[in-house]
């Protein structure tokens, strides 16, 4: 079922909900409820501080594909 959800979600879960995230991120509740319903989801400048706030178990990279790219693979 986690394979559904989408990596922003997956980052609040994580964290323990919309309000834990915004904090650790200096966001607004708001913020992070208008990226789950946002076209183009979380904005790039965020991604990277969701991605420390999650410790790397969400990468900016996931949340931002069309930014970052695809995370090189370890070998």
């Amino acid at each position: 079922m986690d394979e559904a959800k989408t990596p922003l979600d997956r980052a609040i879960d994580l964290c323990g909900g919309q309000t834990a995230l915004a904090k650790k991120i200096g966001r607004t509740q708001q913020n992070v409820a208008y990226w789950r319903k946002a076209r183009k989801g979380v904005p790039a400048d965020v991604a990277s501080d969701i991605e420390e706030a999650v410790e790397g178990k969400v990468t900016r990279h996931e949340l931002r594909p069309d930014v970052f790219g695809q995370p090189e693979r370890a070998a």
